[in-house]
């Protein structure tokens, strides 16, 4: 069993209905992660991403999530501050070598951190897949989260 497992498992059972992911630059890990979440939670649960110092949507995130048939031409980096707090019940950090933002809302915390692909050098093949790691491993996880843990 993955280490991540449990938590996952405990947040499928609390039933979110505003999950937030939240990262420095709302660039690659969080806009990731908010699209898998987009197309595996029920239609009723809002999803966030945001950062703290927001910059763009990177491409290779782009490109990677089309390669499962998801479409980031809505997604544009935000700061954590145009969330509203008030809807938001989950906040999943995803940092791993920089210091995550904080989220001043009310909510239950959970810290995934995975690798920064932007951060990965090399060719492009290279680069796209540290990026196809990342969504996979947010694919795996998000799975158990809002899909029927077996």
């Amino acid at each position: 069993m993955n280490a991540w497992y449990p938590e996952a498992l405990a947040l499928h059972e609390a039933a979110p209905r505003g999950v937030l992911f939240l990262c420095v630059a709302n660039s690659a890990r969080s806009q990731m992660a908010e699209a898998v979440a987009r197309a595996l939670a029920p239609v009723d649960v809002k999803v966030w991403s945001a950062g703290s110092t927001p910059t763009r949507l990177r491409p290779e995130a782009a490109t990677v999530l089309a390669e499962v048939g998801l479409d980031t031409s809505a997604h544009f980096a935000k700061h954590v501050s145009a969330i509203p707090a008030d809807e938001v019940d989950v906040v999943i950090t995803l940092c791993a070598e920089e210091e995550c933002p904080v989220f001043l809302g009310r909510a239950r915390r959970v810290h995934w951190g995975l690798p920064d692909p932007a951060a990965v050098h090399g060719d492009d093949a290279t680069r796209l897949e540290a990026f196809r790691r990342v969504r996979d491993e947010l694919g795996a996880r998000l799975a158990v989260v809002f899909g029927s843990p077996e």
